[in-house]
C-alpha cells in the first residue's frame, strides 16, 4: 500500500518529500488516496464536513471517533509512515537519549501513538531493531514548548555577540 501511495503522489506532484504525507495536508493526501484508489466509502456526511473544514481535523476526528472505516484507515496509515519516519530520524541522529515529538498532530493522536502500530514501525528497521528499541519515545504534550525554548535560548545571548 505504502508503494502504491507513492505512485500515487508521484503522478500528482512529481517529487514526494515526507511533508506529503506526514503533515495536516499529508493525512489528506492518504486519505484521498485511499478513496480514489477504492480502498474505502466517502459517505455523504464526511463529504460535507471536509468540504467546511480542516479535513485533516476532520479525518483525524471521524477516525479517532470510529465513524468512518476510510479515516480510521488513513489515520492508520498515517501513523504507520509517521513511526517508520521517526525511527528513520532516530537511526540518523543516533537519539539514544530519546526522540521528542512535537509539534501540533501528534498531541490530538497520541491515543494512536500508543497503540502498536507506531513503535512496530519506529523500530522495524531489520537489524538495528533492538537499538530502536532501547529508545524512548515520548510526545510532547506542551504546545508552547518551542516558544519556551526559544524564549530560553534568547535570554543567554549577550548583547553585541
Amino acid at each position: 500500500m505504502e508503494i502504491d501511495l507513492l505512485r500515487h503522489l508521484t503522478e500528482q506532484f512529481g517529487h514526494v518529500s515526507w511533508e506529503r504525507v506526514l503533515s495536516g495536508p499529508g493525512l489528506h493526501n492518504i486519505y484521498l488516496f485511499l478513496r480514489d484508489t477504492g480502498r474505502g466509502n466517502e459517505d455523504d456526511w464526511l463529504v460535507a464536513e471536509l468540504r467546511e473544514g480542516d479535513p485533516a481535523a476532520v479525518i483525524s476526528r471521524a477516525a479517532l471517533e470510529g465513524r468512518s472505516s476510510l479515516c480510521t484507515l488513513a489515520l492508520d496509515l498515517f501513523v504507520s509512515l509517521y513511526g517508520s519516519e521517526a525511527g528513520n530520524f532516530a537511526l540518523k541522529t543516533m537519539a539514544m537519549g530519546g526522540l521528542y515529538i512535537g509539534g501540533g498532530i501528534a498531541p490530538k493522536i497520541i491515543d494512536k501513538l500508543k497503540g502498536p502500530a507506531f513503535m512496530k514501525a519506529f523500530v522495524g528497521k531489520g537489524r538495528f531493531q533492538t537499538f530502536l528499541e532501547a529508545i524512548p519515545v515520548r510526545v510532547i504534550l506542551n504546545d508552547r514548548t518551542a516558544l519556551l525554548g526559544a524564549a530560553r535560548r534568547a535570554a543567554r545571548v549577550k548583547p553585541g555577540s
